[in-house]
């Protein structure tokens, strides 16, 4: 946006995160309220729905110090049911509100090529529109609010159990006595695994999971995922057992690396015991 020549207002809860990306254009405010009093579009971009929550209707949020017919542009990965709870939030106060999660990590948001997945009237979405493309190279209306959110919420699900599986297969394939690059040269660009799979690669390779979207915010969302498919009756078994994959490497130290850090929790995991076959077999116990 500062690159376009748009004058900024920012604020972070943690502000030496956000100073590096203050540019001429840019200044930085002590609160979400004093920023608000400030702006005509307000985009956030949060962790989960409680900071969301926290930054809009908290002490110092921003919802109470919005101008009339302001528009607050949500981008972070929050569940459809909460999505529509800020839209009538925000409907009582006279702003507009649009969700638009976005798909992308650092790489692509800093060559401005996130995809936007955007629930929002139609009119909303056209007056942000030239604000969208500086960020992103593809805009996907998906409907009316949350529906955005729930177009991320798909994509997360098939990008953590795809992640998860595939690790899984790599497993067995080493557990087999295939060697890891037979197995990455063999399956990447064969139609049984997704093509992003391939840029994890080299994080996989070399041990090193720098993270570009964090695992603990996977499994966030895969929770956010099971959570709105009991709302809306849907049993999601696999997403289920998934998460929980994924909360356990959390627990095993994972939970700040790269989501691919699965396969490395899968692969080395303490809590898998295997029984040497040439030992004997462990003891029947008899009830009487």
């Amino acid at each position: 946006l500062q690159k376009h020549g748009y004058s900024l207002v920012m604020f972070n809860r943690t502000r030496a995160k956000a100073e590096s990306l203050l540019g001429p254009c840019g200044t930085f405010s002590d609160s979400p309220a004093k920023l608000a009093e400030q702006v005509d579009v307000l985009f956030t971009m949060l962790a989960h729905p409680d900071a969301v929550e926290q930054a809009a209707l908290g002490a110092n949020g921003f919802f109470n110090h919005l101008r009339s017919n302001a528009l607050w542009v949500d981008c972070s990965s929050v569940n459809p049911s909460f999505s529509k709870k800020m839209a009538a939030e925000a409907t009582r106060r006279e702003v507009h509100f649009v969700d638009a999660p976005v798909t992308g990590s650092a790489p692509p948001a800093a060559e401005a090529k996130l995809i936007f997945w955007v629930g929002a009237d139609t009119a909303d979405l056209e007056r942000i529109r030239p604000l969208l493309l500086c960020m992103g190279n593809k805009i996907v209306h998906a409907g009316g609010h949350g529906m955005g959110t729930s177009m991320k919420m798909v994509v997360n699900l098939l990008l953590g159990t795809g992640m998860a599986a595939f690790a899984e297969a790599m497993a067995l394939g080493e557990g087999l006595g295939i060697s890891r690059k037979m197995l990455f040269d063999s399956l990447l660009g064969t139609p049984a695994v997704a093509p992003f799979l391939a840029s994890k690669r080299e994080k996989i390779e070399s041990g090193n999971y720098d993270a570009e979207f964090p695992l603990r915010w996977m499994q966030k969302d895969m929770q956010l995922a099971t959570v709105s498919a009991y709302e809306s009756g849907v049993a999601t078994p696999l997403t289920n057992i998934t998460k929980e994959v994924y909360r356990l490497a959390m627990r095993d130290g994972h939970d700040t690396e790269d989501f691919s850090a699965i396969y490395d929790y899968l692969t080395n995991s303490h809590d898998v015991t295997t029984i040497d076959q040439k030992s004997p077999a462990p003891a029947k116990a008899q009830l009487h």
